[in-house]
């Protein structure tokens, strides 16, 4: 079932008292899993709409708004420098399960291509997510979500990639680098921290040189502090990382992690294993043919790498 606007403003309405819809519009980013919708009231406020599209969904949301309310109490006490989506207001389905509405925060989606090298926006972010590595994990336990040790989730990424193998669509070479990585003991010896776990430019919100929002927390957990890293260092320009970068670990406390950037980008690696199993276990062709022919650019790649190596030495 899709809902439509005018009965996502409806929901909206009886969410939050005294909410009095005066115009309604679809968000710039929809997402999967959810109809969203922004709604606009009499004194011009903005508010944002989420009602589940199934049941998983409705589970998910359920954990997330439990997560919300405890990161928006520490963005209160000034311990995450920017405002998280905490719902105000729900509203019962007729099927079951409930609407959050919360207050939109304001700000644009990132541009990776917008950052600059320095102390602007760049480093601004690397505080940001410095920030969230920095939580008490027991924020997440207490709302049910995964929390993993640092052996167990190095045990997840090679069950991983032992199923992207038996598709048999992953270069020879590249699976004996990710293979080779995950033997590395010393390479997973790290401090699990709380992490987003599915931070990418549309879900970090930015004003000028500030971060204003992080959006979509329902994948959040325990885990490895790279996973949330993995997307700048494989995106953003060097320049710009390195800034991320430092600015990320002068906020950071008894950072003691001299493989944080290794596991970063080896996991920007992995998430391609990732989208090609999500194609084959949705039967989704075109998803299958994307990501082999990302992995098969990123094998030539590192290949490349492997060849210039000696050189340098």
């Amino acid at each position: 079932m899709v809902r439509s606007p005018l009965a996502l403003a409806a929901l909206a309405t009886v969410a939050v008292p005294g909410l009095d819809a005066f115009d309604v519009r679809r968000p710039a980013q929809p997402g999967a899993d959810y109809d969203t919708a922004v709604v606009i009231d009499a004194h011009r406020s903005r508010w944002v709409v989420r009602a589940p599209q199934h049941a998983a969904a409705g589970a998910a949301l359920e954990a997330e708004v439990v997560l919300l309310a405890m990161l928006a109490e520490e963005a209160q006490r000034g311990r995450l420098p920017f405002a998280v989506p905490a719902p105000v207001g729900f509203a019962h389905l007729p099927e079951g399960g409930r609407a959050a509405v919360h207050a939109e925060i304001p700000g644009d989606a990132l541009r990776l291509d917008r950052l600059a090298p320095g102390p602007g926006l760049a480093a601004a972010l690397g505080r940001a997510i410095a920030a969230v590595h920095e939580l008490p994990p027991a924020i997440v336990e207490n709302a049910g979500l995964p929390a993993y040790d640092a052996g167990e989730y190095r045990q997840r990424r090679q069950a991983e990639v032992d199923e992207a193998a038996r598709t048999g669509k992953v270069p020879p070479a590249l699976l004996r680098r990710w293979e080779e990585r995950l033997e590395d003991v010393a390479l997973w010896r790290f401090r699990p921290t709380v992490v987003h776990g599915d931070l990418t430019a549309d879900r970090v919100l930015v004003r000028g040189e500030s971060v204003t929002g992080l959006l979509h927390w329902g994948d959040a957990c325990v885990a490895d502090p790279a996973d949330d890293l993995a997307w700048l260092l494989v995106a953003a320009h060097p320049d710009v990382t390195d800034s991320i970068m430092e600015a990320y670990q002068l906020r950071r406390t008894e950072l003691t992690d001299p493989h944080l950037t290794e596991r970063a980008l080896l996991a920007g690696e992995l998430a391609l294993a990732r989208w090609l199993l999500y194609g084959v276990r949705s039967q989704d062709a075109e998803i299958v043919a994307d990501a082999v022919a990302m992995l098969e650019d990123l094998d030539a790649h590192t290949r490349e790498d492997a060849d210039a190596e000696p050189l340098l030495a």
